[in-house]
């Protein structure tokens, strides 16, 4: 019990990140933005890129890990350059493809044009990075217990695991005082109320889009890099994640941060306790259907506001 409770929120940590950029998105940009997925998945390959550029340039050519991580300070270092290098391509897709399709398409257009966009990605970075598996590190770590087998089954969990969890709570506490205690934040919430309202009041509502699509971006990358971290790197590991992201946006009402991080850590969890119950081929499934049970429970999500 123990075990499936931390392995969900393992993988529900890496669901959260990815779903409150996308919830930020639909509610700034008023789109559900397809291409989510795809910032995770170049934010986990431009990592590698990255740890292999500094590794060449300290000289060393192979990482020493930190204890008790499997990874060295290289790690970190690349994390944040793929980080800001998924924020760039985030702008210049918005420049080249949404800033037009906003002052002269449809919701739906956008939406189509996402898909476009993913689809357009996805196969740019097969190209480029080819289809094999990356890893950031080849070092076997041991699990922790920290809880006896003869309770509840006992816990065990490894370093790189815990730091998944703690590099989730630091980005979300970090997004939620940057909303609530901001300049930014404050004009991100008031563009998310009202755009033109917020225009006129004298919000920078187009400087206010580039912050969204920066910050989304980002949380993407980082947890493209969280997920190769804990498992391997491969193209189709944000088109997996998409699904999910969207459960998670829409189970925790969408708009909301701390929803999209709750509706995250349930759709882990879900897909966490399916395994032993249905087998892995049914996780998304069963994550599904705790969302249809929800919201026909609470329709609008979890923290959801009334229309």
């Amino acid at each position: 019990m123990l075990q499936l409770i931390a392995d969900g929120l393992v993988v529900g940590s890496v669901i959260s990140l990815g779903a409150v950029g996308l919830t930020l998105t639909y509610s700034i940009l008023r789109f559900a933005n397809f291409g989510q997925g795809e910032f995770l998945t170049w934010g986990a390959y431009l990592a590698v890129s990255a740890l292999s550029l500094t590794l060449a340039v300290t000289g060393g050519g192979v990482m020493t890990p930190i204890e008790p991580f499997s990874f060295g300070w290289q790690l970190p270092v690349a994390m944040v350059a793929s980080a800001a290098l998924t924020a760039a391509l985030a702008l210049v897709l918005d420049w080249a493809l949404f800033a037009r399709l906003r002052r002269h398409g449809s919701a739906i257009t956008l939406v189509i044009a996402s898909f476009g966009a993913a689809l357009a990605l996805r196969n740019l970075l097969q190209f480029l990075y080819g289809t094999l598996p990356e890893y950031y590190t080849r070092e076997i770590q041991i699990a922790v217990r920290l809880v006896p087998r003869d309770v509840m089954g006992g816990l065990r969990i490894t370093p790189d695991q815990m730091l998944v969890l703690g590099v989730t709570a630091a980005a979300v506490i970090g997004l939620h005082v940057l909303l609530t205690r901001t300049t930014l934040g404050r004009a991100m919430r008031a563009t998310a109320q009202n755009p033109a309202l917020a225009r006129v009041a004298g919000v920078d509502v187009e400087g206010v889009v580039r912050a969204t699509w920066v910050i989304g971006a980002g949380l993407a990358a980082v947890a493209g890099v969280m997920a190769g971290l804990v498992g391997q790197i491969r193209p189709g590991l944000g088109f997996e994640l998409l699904l999910p992201l969207f459960a998670a946006a829409i189970l925790g009402g969408i708009g909301s941060v701390w929803g999209a991080v709750a509706g995250g850590l349930i759709v882990g969890l879900a897909e966490s306790f399916s395994v032993p119950l249905f087998g892995a081929e049914y996780r998304l499934a069963t994550a599904f259907l705790v969302l249809i049970a929800i919201l026909l429970l609470r329709p609008r999500g979890l923290f959801g506001e009334k229309a």
